[in-house]
């Protein structure tokens, strides 16, 4: 019954890829929805571990009108993995729940788990070339999950300070950072 509760505000919702992976359950990848789901990210960049994002700052109407924006672009995508109806990263950069009540991490499974049905979507569903993924160097804990997922290090780059050039609320300062590139290519998805 708990379980049919939390999946009620995402069951509806069609899923553009949707996995079982043994041993965790069902995890589905949703569209994120701006106005439904700002609740639940603003409340994940607000963490400090979320500091690497830039939004710690920002009022929960800002980062609706952030991901408003970025849902009328043709470059930029934002999904909602779900786990057996609860929500837990979104993409194309990742940010993970926080572990904890509430949080919606259910085990040590979950960060490979749910990055795994994530890569496999944007590997098959996408069919890009590779993936790339570039971190702050100081995010020594997303850096490594990816490492043991299979990504490939590349070259430390420094992004300007708004590598989103279409992204823009005139309030909202986002800094230059320092990024580890990273690479996925297909064949190497692992870590599950």
């Amino acid at each position: 019954m708990a379980n049919e509760t939390a999946i009620a505000p995402y069951g509806g919702r069609v899923a553009v890829h949707e996995e079982v992976i043994e041993g965790f359950g069902s995890v589905r990848i949703l569209p994120l929805e701006p106005d439904a789901d700002a609740d639940v990210v603003h409340g994940w960049v607000r963490e400090p571990r979320a500091e690497f994002w830039g939004m710690n700052g920002l009022t929960k109407e800002q980062v609706q009108e952030i991901y408003a924006h970025l849902a009328t672009l043709d470059t930029h995508h934002a999904f909602l993995a779900v786990h057996e109806g609860e929500p837990g990263d979104i993409g194309v950069h990742v940010l993970l729940a926080p572990a904890g009540p509430g949080g919606g991490r259910p085990g040590p499974a979950w960060s490979a788990s749910v990055l795994a049905a994530f890569t496999s979507y944007v590997l098959v569903g996408l069919d890009p070339r590779r993936v790339v993924v570039d971190p702050d160097v100081r995010n020594e804990k997303a850096i490594a999950r990816f490492m043991r997922q299979g990504f490939e290090r590349g070259p430390v780059v420094v992004l300007p300070e708004n590598d989103l050039p279409d992204v823009y609320l005139p309030d909202v300062y986002l800094p230059e950072k320092r990024a580890q590139l990273a690479f996925l290519r297909r064949g190497s998805v692992r870590g599950r």
